[in-house]
């Protein structure tokens, strides 16, 4: 449930990126959410020129000597119904490439001036261009024949949009960057001001790493993809096992004898990935508000991983860290989140978990904590377990007192 239904003032959000992005997909979940119309460039201008091709147009529209004007034209359409839309309707979305656009220039100003005094958000779906071929041709569509070939090197992804923008990985699932959209809109999931960990102290912050404090959620989805395609494996066989240990997963994949071996290179492949990761919205705040001998980081990673990670997302971190080196059984089993609370001093039945999956939150359960679920990885069902969710942790304060940690809404 969202705080509201739509942004607080009329906006304009227009998602772009590159063919086999997913940005309709995200177009069509964001309009569903907020109850606003959706405009696609495909929708609005594909069928009057595929109608056109053959009867006027002797080339395809996307490749022929007319493809400059035909693209400027398509652009103008959009701009005129997205002004007309969205002097009435308030709120739009708007899905197309926007290649210009992002480049900052006048393309940029033209759709901004077109629809003010609406807001122009741009949301932005990244990701390298080997992800969107493969997903290209999963896809099979007759135009993406005609499509010029990607500028940029396979792997490398397009230069960085210069025009403000909202960077999204199109590595995540539509809901996940649903979420992270909406937070950045301002609609945010309504705090429960009765909740049972507003009313008492605690000794002690256990804090998961990946989905709480850094947001890495893609960067894992990337790395253990590549690890897959690696061994030959379909990347599914590793989806849905967040905040399990890799070992299991691993072990699925190549059998006893290669684990050590698959070990190290997963580890290597999420070590490089890590650069990119960034902080969820109020973990540095957070984290920067505790005491030191109060607070410790519980995750499923190895030390290199984790180190990695709170480097990117500029986390510190703290005295106590408990990896999956540290434990024989992994989340879900409660022994990552006792052992923290041991190494703190604290009683685990006077500790605060905060966690991102099913597995951390059962595992905080069988401690004996109380538990804060932060969205990001999985809806806000799958972490029913929870005392409460919050949709970052920007919406909570943590202050220390006489009698220990207390949490209150930000």
């Amino acid at each position: 449930m969202t705080s509201r239904c739509q942004p607080g003032r009329s906006t304009v959000i227009a998602v772009s990126g590159a063919a086999g992005s997913g940005k309709s997909t995200l177009g069509r979940t964001l309009a569903t959410t907020l109850r606003a119309p959706l405009l696609d460039l495909d929708t609005l201008t594909n069928p009057l020129l595929d109608g056109l091709h053959g009867p006027v147009l002797t080339e395809h529209w996307l490749t022929g000597e007319h493809r400059s004007t035909i693209r400027d034209a398509r652009y103008a359409a959009l701009r005129a119904t997205a002004a007309e839309v969205a002097g009435t309707a308030g709120t739009v979305v708007l899905v197309a490439p926007f290649t210009a656009e992002l480049t900052g220039g006048p393309e940029w100003e033209a759709l901004a001036a077109a629809v003010a005094p609406a807001e122009l958000r741009m949301v932005h779906l990244r990701g390298d261009a080997e992800l969107f071929a493969r997903r290209r041709s999963a896809r099979a569509e007759p135009r993406d024949a005609h499509r010029p070939a990607d500028a940029a090197p396979t792997g490398t992804g397009p230069a960085p949009p210069a025009a403000p923008h909202l960077a999204v990985d199109a590595e995540l699932s539509p809901a996940q960057q649903e979420l992270r959209v909406l937070r950045a809109l301002g609609v945010r999931t309504a705090l429960d001001p009765d909740a049972p960990v507003f009313a008492r102290t605690f000794d002690a912050v256990l804090s998961d790493l990946d989905g709480v404090l850094a947001d890495s959620t893609a960067s894992v989805v990337r790395s253990w993809d590549r690890f897959a395609r690696e061994l030959g494996a379909p990347p599914a066989a590793v989806h849905g096992n967040h905040g399990r240990p890799a070992r299991m997963l691993v072990e699925a994949l190549v059998g006893p004898d290669g684990v050590e071996e698959g070990l190290r290179r997963i580890e290597a492949i999420e070590v490089a990935d890590a650069t990119g990761v960034e902080p969820v919205p109020g973990a540095r705040e957070l984290m920067a508000s505790l005491p030191g001998d109060r607070v410790a980081v519980v995750t499923s990673g190895t030390p290199a991983i984790a180190g990695a990670r709170l480097h990117a997302a500029g986390i510190t971190p703290p005295d106590v860290l408990v990896t999956a080196d540290d434990v024989r059984h992994g989340k879900p089993d409660p022994e990552p989140y006792l052992l923290a609370a041991r190494r703190l001093g604290a009683d685990p039945a006077r500790c605060l978990v905060l966690e991102d999956a099913p597995a951390g939150v059962a595992a905080a359960r069988a401690a004996g904590c109380a538990v804060v679920g932060v969205l990001g990885t999985v809806g806000a069902g799958e972490l029913a377990e929870a005392d409460l969710v919050v949709d970052g942790l920007d919406r909570l304060r943590v202050s220390a007192g006489a009698d220990g940690l207390s949490v209150t809404p930000a």
